[in-house]
């Protein structure tokens, strides 16, 4: 009985997840912070085509430095105890940004949280391999971690995913934690990032506070999410006209992989009188989307793309993940899950 009201509990939070993010959740994508992507993510992302394919191009032989991956705290130890906190991502083998913005975040939790033991999941088996062939480190996918918290005798399972939204991939992350929900005495599982209008709220402060120093009326600064051709790509339009009313009038945002696209926001700036142009993404990780489609020198990239429209232009290659506003809205999102626990 215990077992059977454990799997009703995490579905029914699941469903509360949900409701309060409206349509979104009938087709989205991940954002995939990854770069991949929330999943942009992560962190922004999603096991989407698009994003399988960006992973893929991730994977491929790198000719740029990312970092060294010992720093990184893979979070894959054993003696997990009864409370376990499980922080899902998409993934990126940017090993720098994976430290610094996924790494953050657990570390954030990791202090808000002492009685449960944080433990990683990644959902991308790609840049999982990847790493692992490159850098001789292993990151537990989704299966692997889960079957760890098992093993390892947790009772009370805590998932909280860094996607930016709530999409595919996080619909696919609640049917494999139901999946395990019978190993569990309790499994409740967290909201997205952008999942509320108090989140996306706190977002918008979170971002304009991290580049005020740069808004300086002749300096447009421009976001870059992952984007999607599902549903939830409504949340780029909603975080702009939130932007767009609250006075950002200089700030847009825009997406790799559908609309707003870089010509959309090119438009937009070009209707304004700007001398600059500042790129960051709106990703919670800064990797392969960042650093190359975002930051690179392919005439394609975002950069290459305003330069030659005579804007100077600068990149702020860090994810979501690195400020400290947006880790402690993760923080409140899994408060709210573990109170459902008691």
């Amino acid at each position: 009985m215990k077992k059977l009201i454990a799997a009703i509990f995490a579905i029914t939070l699941t469903a509360a997840c949900f409701a309060s993010c409206g349509s979104e959740k009938k087709d989205s994508s991940p954002e995939k912070a990854t770069e991949a992507t929330t999943v942009e993510a992560d962190t922004e992302a999603e096991t989407t085509e698009a994003e399988t394919t960006e992973a893929e191009e991730e994977a491929d032989d790198e000719n740029y430095e990312t970092g060294d991956a010992s720093l990184d705290n893979v979070r894959n130890q054993d003696g997990i105890g009864e409370n376990e906190l499980l922080v899902v991502s998409f993934g990126t083998s940017f090993n720098d940004s994976r430290r610094l913005t996924i790494g953050g975040i657990e570390d954030a939790l990791e202090k808000a949280f002492p009685e449960y033991s944080v433990r990683r999941g990644f959902t991308a088996n790609i840049i999982i391999d990847h790493v692992n062939k490159r850098d001789g480190i292993l990151i537990d996918d989704l299966d692997a971690s889960l079957k760890r918290a098992v093993d390892n005798g947790v009772k009370n399972l805590v998932v909280q995913p860094t996607h930016l939204m709530n999409g595919l991939e996080y619909d696919e992350l609640t049917g494999k934690i139901a999946e395990y929900s019978d190993a569990f005495d309790k499994a409740v599982i967290g909201e997205p990032l952008l999942t509320s209008d108090d989140d996306f709220a706190r977002v918008e402060k979170a971002v304009t506070d991290w580049t005020s120093e740069y808004d300086d009326g002749e300096t447009a600064i421009c976001f870059m999410g992952h984007g999607t051709e599902a549903d939830s790509n409504a949340v780029y339009q909603k975080m702009q006209d939130l932007l767009t009313k609250d006075g950002f009038a200089n700030y847009y945002v825009g997406t790799v992989e559908a609309s707003p696209s870089v010509e959309d926001v090119l438009a937009k700036v070009k209707e304004g009188n700007y001398k600059r142009v500042i790129l960051e993404p709106l990703m919670v990780v800064a990797g392969d989307h960042a650093n190359n489609d975002m930051a690179g020198d392919e005439e394609d990239s975002w950069k290459s793309v305003f330069e030659a429209e005579g804007y100077e232009v600068k990149c702020l290659l860090r994810g979501l993940g690195e400020n400290e506003e947006i880790r402690k809205l993760y923080i409140e999102h899994a408060q709210n899950a573990i109170d459902l626990l008691n």
